[in-house]
């Protein structure tokens, strides 16, 4: 198992997530809009602007303030210091 450090001292398994997104686009805010009203949503940002959302296979919506590039690159093995 692999974690994945997604900020401020917040980490996510790396086997779990399904995709690394902006947050910007109209599909991505309803996704987070129905986890937050099915209470699957985590809100990781500790009261920063969301800057990526990462879906899990279980059906959970993380929320991150790192850039998506940034997560993507310790998902990828890029930033061994972690």
């Amino acid at each position: 198992m692999k974690l994945i450090n997604i900020g401020f001292g917040n980490t996510v398994n790396a086997d779990r997530i399904v995709s690394v997104v902006s947050p910007e686009a109209a599909p991505v805010k309803r996704i987070v809009q129905l986890a937050k009203d099915g209470g699957t949503a985590i809100d990781a940002t500790c009261g920063r602007k969301t800057r990526s959302v990462i879906i899990c296979d279980s059906g959970h919506v993380v929320l991150s303030a790192l850039q998506p590039e940034t997560i993507s690159g310790k998902t990828t093995g890029e930033d061994e210091d972690e």
